[in-house]
C-alpha cells in the first residue's frame, strides 16, 4: 500500500446553473495510525502519513508518557502488513527507556483518537489537563493574580501578525487539496522586533497532529532542545484545549491562531502561562491571555 499525503481522484463538479463537468481533484491522504507502547496497544489516530516519527514523539510529550527524545529508544513500523502483504506503515511499535512510563498508574484511555480531537482517546475527564515537565510560571506565582510575575517581553505585535502569511508559505498540501491545517514553528531572538525564524512547518488532516509533529521535530532536531522557550507557535486552525495544552507540554510560551479561541483554551492558557492569540488576521489579532509578552 502506498501511502500518500495527497491522493488523486475524479469528482463531478456542479454549479448553481446545473451545469456538470468531470475532471480530477487532489484530497488529502487520511489513513489510520496505531501506536504500541512497550507492547501493549496505546492510541490509534487518524492522520495525513508522513512525517510519523515526529508525530509520535509529539504526541507522547503531549500525553505526559516521555519529555524528551532519549525517553523513546525506538519506533518500529515493521508490524504493518496490508491484506496484499505489502508493508503498510500504519503500526507504529514504540519502545521507551525503561523506568519511562508505568502503564498501571497510567490513566485508562479509550483507543480511537479521530483527525479532529486531540483528547477523545482520554477516557476520564480528570485526566484531560497534564502536568508539564516544563512550566511556564515559577511554582511560586498565583496563577489567579496576572501580576504576580513579570512576563518579558518576546515579539512584537507586528511580527506576530506577518506570522499567518509565513504559515501560508509552508502550506504545499493545502494548496494541492484545500483540506490540511498546519502549524510552523518561529524562534525569536533577544530583540523582538527582528524577524523570527521559521524553524519547522507541517501540514495533516488533523490540527492536533500537525502540532504533534512540529513538536515532534524539535524533540529530535531543536539545538536547544526542550523546552522550546523562545519560541512562537502559528496555528491555521482555531486554538483550541489540546492545543494550547500542548505548548504548554512542550514549553513553547505564545501560540497564535488564525481563527477564535475556546473559553477553556483560554482559562487553561492564563493557568499554564500560555499567551494565547485569536483571530491573527491582516495584521490584526487578539491577546486572550498574558498580552504584556507582545512588545
Amino acid at each position: 500500500m502506498q501511502m500518500r499525503k495527497a491522493v488523486r481522484a475524479r469528482v463531478h463538479k456542479f454549479d448553481a446553473t446545473g451545469e456538470t463537468s468531470a475532471g480530477p481533484d487532489s484530497l488529502a491522504g487520511e489513513e489510520p495510525l496505531e501506536m504500541q507502547l512497550d507492547g501493549e496497544q496505546y492510541a490509534v489516530t487518524m492522520r495525513t502519513p508522513g512525517n510519523d516519527v515526529e508525530l509520535i514523539s509529539g504526541y507522547l510529550l503531549s500525553e505526559a508518557v516521555v519529555t524528551a527524545m532519549d525517553d523513546i529508544e525506538e519506533i518500529n513500523f515493521s508490524a504493518g502488513i496490508a491484506p496484499d502483504g505489502t508493508r503498510n506503515y500504519n503500526v507504529a511499535r514504540v519502545r521507551l527507556r525503561p523506568g519511562v512510563w508505568n502503564p498501571e498508574s497510567a490513566p485508562a484511555r479509550n483507543v480511537y483518537t479521530s483527525s479532529s480531537c486531540g483528547i477523545c482517546g482520554t477516557a476520564a475527564a480528570d485526566a484531560v489537563t497534564k502536568t508539564s515537565a516544563f512550566p511556564l510560571i515559577p511554582a511560586s506565582c498565583h496563577l489567579e493574580d496576572d501580576e504576580e510575575y513579570e512576563f518579558p517581553q518576546l515579539i512584537s505585535a507586528a511580527r506576530i501578525g506577518q506570522l499567518p502569511d509565513r504559515l501560508r508559505q509552508t502550506q504545499t498540501i493545502f494548496d494541492k487539496t484545500g483540506g490540511a491545517h498546519a502549524a510552523a514553528l518561529f524562534a525569536v531572538g533577544d530583540d523582538p522586533d527582528a524577524e523570527p525564524e521559521l524553524l519547522i512547518g507541517r501540514e495533516d488532516v488533523g490540527r492536533h497532529n500537525a502540532v504533534d509533529k512540529v513538536i515532534g521535530w524539535a524533540m529530535a532536531n531543536h539545538e536547544k532542545g526542550l523546552p522550546l522557550r523562545s519560541t512562537v507557535l502559528q496555528v491555521s486552525a482555531r486554538a483550541s484545549f489540546e492545543l494550547v495544552q500542548k505548548c504548554a507540554m512542550a514549553g513553547i510560551p505564545m501560540m497564535s491562531a488564525v481563527s477564535a479561541p475556546s473559553a477553556m483554551a483560554v482559562d487553561y492558557g492564563r493557568d499554564v502561562g500560555v499567551t494565547v492569540i485569536g483571530f491573527n488576521r491582516g495584521g490584526r489579532f487578539n491577546a486572550y491571555s498574558y498580552p504584556e509578552r507582545v512588545a
